[in-house]
Protein backbone atom coordinates (compact mmCIF):
# COMPACT_ATOMS: atom_id res chain seq x y z
CA UNK A 1 0.00 0.00 0.00
CA UNK A 2 1.32 3.43 -0.96
CA UNK A 3 1.33 5.75 2.04
CA UNK A 4 3.50 8.59 0.74
CA UNK A 5 4.29 10.37 -2.52
CA UNK A 6 7.70 11.90 -3.22
CA UNK A 7 8.40 14.64 -5.75
CA UNK A 8 12.05 15.24 -6.64
CA UNK A 9 13.67 18.07 -8.59
CA UNK A 10 17.30 17.13 -9.16
CA UNK A 11 19.69 19.43 -10.97
CA UNK A 12 23.35 20.19 -11.36
CA UNK A 13 23.41 22.54 -8.38
CA UNK A 14 20.92 21.12 -5.88
CA UNK A 15 18.03 18.78 -5.15
CA UNK A 16 14.59 19.64 -3.78
CA UNK A 17 12.14 17.10 -2.42
CA UNK A 18 8.46 17.36 -1.53
CA UNK A 19 6.76 14.72 0.64
CA UNK A 20 2.99 14.31 0.46
CA UNK A 21 0.10 12.00 1.27
CA UNK A 22 -1.60 10.27 -1.68
CA UNK A 23 -4.51 12.71 -1.25
CA UNK A 24 -2.16 15.56 -2.19
CA UNK A 25 -1.63 16.98 1.30
CA UNK A 26 1.99 18.12 1.51
CA UNK A 27 3.85 17.12 4.65
CA UNK A 28 7.38 18.47 4.28
CA UNK A 29 10.12 19.76 2.00
CA UNK A 30 13.87 19.18 2.06
CA UNK A 31 16.93 19.96 -0.02
CA UNK A 32 20.35 18.48 -0.68
CA UNK A 33 23.29 18.74 -3.07
CA UNK A 34 23.27 18.05 -6.82
CA UNK A 35 21.64 14.89 -8.16
CA UNK A 36 21.82 15.52 -11.89
CA UNK A 37 22.81 12.29 -13.61
CA UNK A 38 26.05 13.78 -14.94
CA UNK A 39 27.32 13.59 -11.35
CA UNK A 40 26.92 9.80 -11.38
CA UNK A 41 24.04 7.38 -10.86
CA UNK A 42 25.15 6.28 -7.38
CA UNK A 43 25.61 9.89 -6.29
CA UNK A 44 22.14 10.79 -7.57
CA UNK A 45 20.44 8.06 -5.56
CA UNK A 46 22.52 8.77 -2.44
CA UNK A 47 21.62 12.46 -2.57
CA UNK A 48 17.93 11.83 -3.26
CA UNK A 49 17.60 9.28 -0.46
CA UNK A 50 19.32 11.64 1.97
CA UNK A 51 16.89 14.43 1.06
CA UNK A 52 13.92 12.07 1.46
CA UNK A 53 15.22 11.07 4.88
CA UNK A 54 15.43 14.74 5.86
CA UNK A 55 11.87 15.36 4.64
CA UNK A 56 10.63 12.40 6.70
CA UNK A 57 12.40 13.79 9.74
CA UNK A 58 10.78 17.20 9.21
CA UNK A 59 7.38 15.51 8.89
CA UNK A 60 8.14 13.43 12.02
CA UNK A 61 7.12 10.15 10.38
CA UNK A 62 10.22 8.14 11.18
CA UNK A 63 11.80 6.11 8.38
CA UNK A 64 9.01 4.52 6.33
CA UNK A 65 10.05 1.66 4.03
CA UNK A 66 10.64 2.67 0.43
CA UNK A 67 8.01 0.13 -0.56
CA UNK A 68 5.40 2.42 1.00
CA UNK A 69 6.45 5.35 -1.22
CA UNK A 70 5.82 6.24 -4.85
CA UNK A 71 8.32 8.66 -6.37
CA UNK A 72 8.25 11.10 -9.27
CA UNK A 73 11.57 12.51 -10.40
CA UNK A 74 12.51 15.35 -12.72
CA UNK A 75 16.28 15.07 -13.14
CA UNK A 76 18.92 16.83 -15.18
CA UNK A 77 20.70 14.39 -17.49
CA UNK A 78 17.67 12.23 -18.34
CA UNK A 79 18.16 13.16 -22.01
CA UNK A 80 21.02 10.65 -21.91
CA UNK A 81 18.98 7.47 -22.28
CA UNK A 82 21.80 5.26 -21.00
CA UNK A 83 22.04 7.27 -17.78
CA UNK A 84 18.26 7.24 -17.40
CA UNK A 85 18.10 3.46 -17.84
CA UNK A 86 20.91 2.94 -15.34
CA UNK A 87 19.17 5.20 -12.84
CA UNK A 88 15.86 3.33 -13.09
CA UNK A 89 17.68 -0.02 -12.89
CA UNK A 90 19.24 1.14 -9.61
CA UNK A 91 15.81 1.87 -8.04
CA UNK A 92 16.33 0.92 -4.39
CA UNK A 93 12.78 -0.37 -3.94
CA UNK A 94 10.05 2.26 -4.36
CA UNK A 95 6.49 1.05 -4.86
CA UNK A 96 6.26 3.03 -8.10
CA UNK A 97 8.64 5.32 -10.00
CA UNK A 98 8.23 7.74 -12.89
CA UNK A 99 11.20 9.60 -14.34
CA UNK A 100 11.41 12.52 -16.75
CA UNK A 101 13.58 15.55 -17.34
CA UNK A 102 13.73 18.34 -14.79
CA UNK A 103 12.40 20.51 -17.60
CA UNK A 104 9.20 18.48 -17.85
CA UNK A 105 8.67 18.43 -14.06
CA UNK A 106 9.19 22.20 -14.07
CA UNK A 107 6.55 22.52 -16.80
CA UNK A 108 4.09 20.42 -14.80
CA UNK A 109 4.64 22.53 -11.69
CA UNK A 110 4.46 25.87 -13.49
CA UNK A 111 1.03 25.27 -15.01
CA UNK A 112 -0.51 22.94 -12.43
CA UNK A 113 -0.29 19.96 -14.77
CA UNK A 114 -2.25 21.82 -17.49
CA UNK A 115 -1.08 22.71 -21.04
CA UNK A 116 1.48 25.50 -21.24
CA UNK A 117 5.09 26.35 -22.03
CA UNK A 118 8.11 27.12 -19.90
CA UNK A 119 11.72 28.06 -20.32
CA UNK A 120 13.64 26.74 -17.32
CA UNK A 121 16.89 28.56 -16.65
CA UNK A 122 19.24 27.49 -13.87
CA UNK A 123 22.60 25.74 -14.04
CA UNK A 124 21.37 24.55 -17.46
CA UNK A 125 18.40 25.52 -19.59
CA UNK A 126 15.60 23.89 -21.54
CA UNK A 127 12.25 24.78 -23.05
CA UNK A 128 9.27 22.50 -22.55
CA UNK A 129 5.65 22.68 -23.66
CA UNK A 130 2.59 20.49 -23.35
CA UNK A 131 0.11 21.22 -26.11
CA UNK A 132 -3.64 21.13 -25.61
CA UNK A 133 -3.81 17.66 -27.16
CA UNK A 134 -1.23 16.37 -24.66
CA UNK A 135 1.70 16.39 -27.09
CA UNK A 136 5.06 17.19 -25.48
CA UNK A 137 7.48 19.60 -27.17
CA UNK A 138 11.08 20.17 -26.11
CA UNK A 139 13.52 22.81 -27.30
CA UNK A 140 17.13 23.08 -26.21
CA UNK A 141 18.34 21.01 -23.29
CA UNK A 142 21.38 19.85 -25.27
CA UNK A 143 23.65 20.22 -22.27
CA UNK A 144 26.69 22.28 -21.42
CA UNK A 145 28.92 23.42 -23.08
CA UNK A 146 27.34 22.69 -26.49
CA UNK A 147 23.91 24.06 -25.56
CA UNK A 148 22.02 25.27 -22.47
CA UNK A 149 21.79 28.78 -23.86
CA UNK A 150 21.04 31.57 -21.35
CA UNK A 151 21.82 29.27 -18.41
CA UNK A 152 24.08 30.00 -15.47
CA UNK A 153 26.83 27.81 -16.92
CA UNK A 154 26.44 29.50 -20.32
CA UNK A 155 26.81 32.91 -18.68
CA UNK A 156 29.78 31.72 -16.63
CA UNK A 157 31.56 30.43 -19.73
CA UNK A 158 31.21 33.86 -21.32
CA UNK A 159 32.42 35.55 -18.15
CA UNK A 160 35.50 33.28 -18.28
CA UNK A 161 36.15 34.18 -21.88
CA UNK A 162 36.02 37.85 -20.91
CA UNK A 163 38.55 37.54 -18.10
CA UNK A 164 40.90 35.55 -20.33
CA UNK A 165 40.94 38.50 -22.70
CA UNK A 166 41.37 40.93 -19.81
CA UNK A 167 44.29 38.96 -18.38
CA UNK A 168 45.88 38.88 -21.86
CA UNK A 169 45.51 42.64 -22.24
CA UNK A 170 43.26 42.20 -25.27
CA UNK A 171 40.39 44.16 -23.68
CA UNK A 172 40.02 46.43 -20.70
CA UNK A 173 38.33 45.09 -17.59
CA UNK A 174 36.40 46.74 -14.81
CA UNK A 175 34.94 45.63 -11.49
CA UNK A 176 33.08 42.76 -13.19
CA UNK A 177 36.28 41.24 -14.55
CA UNK A 178 38.18 41.81 -11.29
CA UNK A 179 35.55 39.96 -9.26
CA UNK A 180 35.42 37.01 -11.64
CA UNK A 181 39.22 36.79 -11.69
CA UNK A 182 39.29 36.84 -7.89
CA UNK A 183 36.63 34.10 -7.73
CA UNK A 184 38.82 31.93 -9.99
CA UNK A 185 41.98 32.35 -7.94
CA UNK A 186 43.19 35.88 -8.59
CA UNK A 187 45.78 35.47 -11.33
CA UNK A 188 46.49 33.81 -14.67
CA UNK A 189 48.07 30.65 -13.21
CA UNK A 190 45.22 30.18 -10.72
CA UNK A 191 42.62 30.65 -13.47
CA UNK A 192 44.35 27.94 -15.53
CA UNK A 193 44.08 25.56 -12.57
CA UNK A 194 40.41 26.56 -12.07
CA UNK A 195 39.69 25.80 -15.73
CA UNK A 196 41.26 22.37 -15.42
CA UNK A 197 38.94 21.47 -12.56
CA UNK A 198 35.76 23.31 -13.56
CA UNK A 199 32.50 21.55 -14.34
CA UNK A 200 29.07 22.88 -15.27
CA UNK A 201 28.28 23.78 -11.67
CA UNK A 202 31.51 25.74 -11.29
CA UNK A 203 30.82 27.79 -14.40
CA UNK A 204 27.27 28.44 -13.20
CA UNK A 205 28.63 29.83 -9.93
CA UNK A 206 30.02 32.78 -11.91
CA UNK A 207 26.63 33.84 -13.26
CA UNK A 208 26.01 35.87 -10.11
CA UNK A 209 28.72 38.31 -11.17
CA UNK A 210 27.11 38.75 -14.57
CA UNK A 211 23.78 39.55 -12.91
CA UNK A 212 25.31 41.87 -10.31
CA UNK A 213 27.13 43.95 -12.91
CA UNK A 214 24.50 43.90 -15.66
CA UNK A 215 23.47 47.48 -15.04
CA UNK A 216 27.01 48.89 -14.86
CA UNK A 217 29.31 46.80 -17.06
CA UNK A 218 29.06 46.72 -20.84
CA UNK A 219 30.22 43.10 -21.15
CA UNK A 220 27.93 41.79 -18.40
CA UNK A 221 25.02 43.68 -19.94
CA UNK A 222 25.74 42.21 -23.37
CA UNK A 223 25.74 38.68 -21.89
CA UNK A 224 22.36 39.28 -20.25
CA UNK A 225 20.86 40.84 -23.38
CA UNK A 226 22.09 37.86 -25.41
CA UNK A 227 20.58 35.52 -22.81
CA UNK A 228 17.25 37.30 -23.14
CA UNK A 229 17.26 36.83 -26.90
CA UNK A 230 18.08 33.14 -26.49
CA UNK A 231 15.15 32.69 -24.09
CA UNK A 232 12.83 34.40 -26.58
CA UNK A 233 14.07 32.13 -29.37
CA UNK A 234 13.36 29.02 -27.29
CA UNK A 235 9.88 30.29 -26.36
CA UNK A 236 9.02 31.05 -30.00
CA UNK A 237 10.12 27.58 -31.13
CA UNK A 238 8.02 25.95 -28.40
CA UNK A 239 4.84 27.81 -29.31
CA UNK A 240 5.00 29.68 -32.63
CA UNK A 241 1.32 30.64 -32.28
CA UNK A 242 1.95 32.33 -28.91
CA UNK A 243 -1.34 30.89 -27.59
CA UNK A 244 -0.07 28.85 -24.63
CA UNK A 245 0.62 30.40 -21.22
CA UNK A 246 4.37 30.96 -20.82
CA UNK A 247 6.42 30.99 -17.62
CA UNK A 248 10.11 31.51 -16.93
CA UNK A 249 11.31 29.12 -14.24
CA UNK A 250 14.48 28.10 -12.44
CA UNK A 251 16.93 30.06 -10.38
CA UNK A 252 17.58 32.58 -13.15
CA UNK A 253 14.05 32.77 -14.55
CA UNK A 254 12.93 35.83 -12.61
CA UNK A 255 16.27 37.56 -13.17
CA UNK A 256 16.06 37.19 -16.95
CA UNK A 257 12.53 38.57 -17.16
CA UNK A 258 14.04 42.06 -17.21
CA UNK A 259 16.29 41.15 -20.15
CA UNK A 260 13.68 39.63 -22.44
CA UNK A 261 12.51 41.33 -25.61
CA UNK A 262 9.35 43.26 -24.71
CA UNK A 263 6.99 41.03 -26.74
CA UNK A 264 8.19 37.89 -24.95
CA UNK A 265 8.11 39.53 -21.54
CA UNK A 266 4.47 40.58 -22.09
CA UNK A 267 3.48 36.91 -22.56
CA UNK A 268 5.00 35.68 -19.30
CA UNK A 269 2.97 34.63 -16.26
CA UNK A 270 4.34 33.68 -12.82
CA UNK A 271 4.76 29.90 -12.38
CA UNK A 272 2.13 28.29 -10.13
CA UNK A 273 4.53 25.82 -8.53
CA UNK A 274 8.08 24.52 -8.70
CA UNK A 275 9.68 21.47 -10.29
CA UNK A 276 9.35 19.32 -7.16
CA UNK A 277 5.62 20.08 -7.12
CA UNK A 278 5.55 19.13 -10.80
CA UNK A 279 7.22 15.81 -9.97
CA UNK A 280 4.38 15.15 -7.55
CA UNK A 281 1.90 15.80 -10.39
CA UNK A 282 3.89 13.29 -12.46
CA UNK A 283 3.65 10.46 -9.93
CA UNK A 284 -0.01 11.28 -9.19
CA UNK A 285 -0.80 11.01 -12.90
CA UNK A 286 1.22 7.81 -13.23
CA UNK A 287 -0.70 6.15 -10.40
CA UNK A 288 -4.06 7.25 -11.82
CA UNK A 289 -3.19 5.70 -15.19
CA UNK A 290 -2.34 2.43 -13.44
CA UNK A 291 -5.70 2.49 -11.65
CA UNK A 292 -7.54 2.97 -14.96
CA UNK A 293 -5.76 -0.05 -16.44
Amino acid sequence: MIEYLIGVDGGGTGTRVRLAHPNGEELAQASAGPSGLSHGIANAWTTILAAIGEACAVADIGSPPLSSMAIGLGLAGVHNKDWAAQFVAADPGFAALVLDTDGFSTLMGAHGGAPGAIVAIGTGSVGEAMLRDGTKVEVGGWGFPAGDEASGAWMGLRALNHIEQVLDGRVEGGAFAREVIEACGGNRDAVQIWLGRANQTAYASLARFVVQHGASDRTARAILEHAGREVASIADALDPSHTLPLALCGGLGEVLLDWLPSATRARCLPPQGDSARGALYMIEGHLKKKEVR
